[in-house]
């Protein structure tokens, strides 16, 4: 049997944490626990916010070692982990859980080996804790990161009958160097494929990095190379799943070259 009372009089240097200050550092977990889960069910995963963790073990750590530089560097980072643009980012494949599952009992297994100990080392506890919130996080983002389509579609979609949604589920946005295809709708799109207006061709659809998409998350872009003659583009998709109708995305614009002698009616 644990002796608790022996236990709690060895966090001599946990000690200097005050209740609230604890309490604090739990919601902010919480938060950040509950924002993996968030972005995780519109298909994104944690970049640059999984610095939250190395943050909130600085926050921890300032009063526990006495180090108030630890306090300002870790609210830096908690910051830079919230507001930098990639904090998430749209993953191409479902997380896996192994790793996360790893960091859990490597978490649990310290937390066991701290309770059983007579003398506490504080950077045990705070290994601990990084292990459980990291291995927390890449759990609760590969569960409820959605099922990808068991599979894509095809050059077989260009020659089935395609319709146009009445509400359009895409956006296009001209760019210096081409366009940004944008998701509008609140579904998943699967992508077939795309071409020129001009051009009776087939095309991948790719990031603004080169990579390949096979879907198209609600709110994610896809880049079209296009040159300034270009006068709209065609896309194939198939929304929901593969036995879904194809559907075909319409764009027509006047190119940039002939702006000056557009006639408006």
């Amino acid at each position: 049997m644990v002796d608790v009372g022996g236990f709690l009089a060895s966090l001599t240097p946990i000690t200097r944490v005050s209740g609230a200050f604890a309490v604090m550092i739990g919601l902010l977990a919480g938060y950040w626990l509950l924002r993996v889960g968030r972005e995780a069910r519109h298909g994104q995963v944690p970049r640059a916010a999984w610095w939250t963790v190395p943050g909130l073990a600085m926050l921890l750590f300032a009063p526990v070692l006495d180090v108030p530089a630890l306090f300002g560097i870790g609210a830096a980072i908690l910051l830079i982990a919230e507001f930098w643009p990639g904090a998430f980012a749209f993953g191409e494949h479902k997380p896996g859980v192994a790793w996360p599952l790893v960091s859990l009992l490597l978490g649990a297994v310290l937390t066991l080996g701290i309770v059983r100990a007579t003398e506490v080392d504080s950077v045990a506890v705070g290994a601990a804790l990084v292990l459980l919130l990291a291995g927390a996080g890449g759990l609760i983002s590969s569960v409820l990161y959605p099922a990808a389509p068991t599979r894509t579609p095809g050059f077989n979609v260009r020659w089935q009958k395609a319709q146009s949604p009445e509400l359009p589920d895409l956006t296009v946005t001209l760019t210096e160097h081409g366009a940004q295809l944008r998701n509008v709708s609140r579904r998943t799109l699967n992508l077939a494929g795309w071409s020129p207006a001009s051009v009776n061709g087939w095309l991948r659809l790719r990031d603004e990095t080169g990579h390949p998409l096979n879907t198209l998350r609600a709110g994610q872009t896809a880049f079209l190379p296009l040159d300034g003659q270009e006068s709209g583009v065609r896309v194939w998709y198939v929304a929901g799943g593969t036995a879904g109708a194809p559907l075909l995305f319409r764009a027509d614009w006047t190119p940039r070259v002939h702006a000056n002698y557009r006639v408006l009616n």
